[in-house]
């Protein structure tokens, strides 16, 4: 009996002592407030609703110790500069495309998408298990930024046009709205590949600014209305097969961070990078209905278009590795995984998608 009644009030302690030690726990934690500039407007809410998410999971997982507050494009700094704000401390962090700054080094290339490169499972896999996360860890630090995936668009659309693209010839002259090293491979043919913030395409594609526009895929597109001012739809997105959207972190706050904030922020990330993929993918095949109802044409680039892009993208990597070491190093690496992702995905994935697709194709 003795020993039956020791039990239960050591049990009843042991409670005691756990309900006690959470909220001693969570009192010990500092009060933090962040801001978070994002190069994209509030209308995207599946990119920025990926921001809100982790600032969401963040806030909880801390009793709201730990909050930070999104801005959207143009609220604090253009969509274009999120970088610049995080590197110098004006936010401590940001939600942006790498490729975005490819001006300052094309190695950021890597971390967000390399045109005929990875898909999105390739992109994670590089990212997590091969080596890639640490290669891009090297080149933010060098802009005083650590870097966490919180986000993938899975593979792009090519583009809205005012015209029909049938030959590579078509491409000369063409003002287009492009991001990372795409605008520089169709340079090459004679494209003038323009860099402006999601929120600003549609009026310059309205005006005539731009001749074409390429963004994101149809759930996304729709929301910005490209459909009423260009009516030609292009795929694939060759330049993006994946596009995976970092949280930078001004590496001085991220420092500052409390162990367990900084492994809640990184936690709350790659829910953020899961999340985004299955949202695109759950919408995007309805809006694509939509904008084909609505008049859209869907188009698929011509073969010898896609064949003369790849032979200047490959001529490009090499150009870039000749001259800039860091993306040498990066490439060198990046590259044989990407032979190897290819043998693997011929093998099982491909064989079992083109069977599946071309049967549901046949079924319609």
């Amino acid at each position: 009996m003795k020993r039956r009644s020791f039990l239960a009030s050591a049990g009843v302690g042991l409670a005691a002592s756990t309900v006690v030690a959470a909220p001693a726990l969570a009192q010990s934690q500092p009060e933090i407030k962040w801001r978070m500039a994002s190069s994209y407007p509030k209308s995207l809410d599946t990119i920025f609703g990926g921001a809100e998410l982790i600032a969401r999971r963040v806030a909880a997982a801390t009793d709201n110790k730990f909050q930070i507050r999104t801005f959207a494009a143009g609220e604090i700094v253009p969509a274009l500069q999120v970088l610049d704000a995080v590197q110098n401390g004006t936010v401590e962090c940001g939600q942006s495309a790498a490729y975005f700054y490819i001006g300052k080094d094309p190695t950021f290339c890597f971390d967000t998408a390399m045109p005929f490169g990875l898909n999105t499972r390739q992109h994670i896999s590089w990212m997590m298990h091969g080596g890639g996360l640490e290669l891009m860890r090297e080149l933010f630090r060098e802009h005083n930024i650590y870097n966490i995936p919180a986000g993938n668009t899975t593979a792009q659309m090519g583009g809205w046009f005012r015209k029909e693209i049938k030959t590579v010839e078509d491409l000369s002259g063409l003002k287009m709205r492009v991001g990372g090293l795409a605008g520089q491979i169709m340079g090459k043919l004679g494209l003038v590949p323009q860099q402006i913030g999601g929120g600003d395409i549609y009026p310059a594609l309205e005006r005539g600014t731009i001749d074409a526009a390429e963004f994101v895929g149809p759930y996304d597109d729709e929301k910005l209305g490209f459909h009423k001012v260009a009516k030609y739809y292009y795929s694939p997105g060759w330049w993006e097969g994946s596009a995976q959207i970092p949280l930078m972190i001004n590496i001085t706050a991220w420092e500052q961070l409390p162990e367990s904030y900084k492994t809640i922020l990184e936690q709350a990330c790659w829910e953020a990078n899961t999340w985004m993929i299955a949202k695109y993918d759950a919408v995007n095949a309805a809006a694509l209905k939509r904008l084909v109802a609505g008049g859209a044409q869907l188009r698929a680039f011509p073969r010898d278009v896609m064949m003369a892009c790849e032979k200047i993208a490959n001529e490009l990597y090499d150009e870039l590795s000749a001259k800039n070491p860091r993306f040498k190093k990066v490439y060198e690496a990046w590259k044989p995984f990407r032979d190897e992702e290819r043998l693997w995905f011929r093998v099982a994935e491909n064989s079992f998608d083109s069977y599946i697709y071309s049967q549901s194709a046949q079924r319609r």
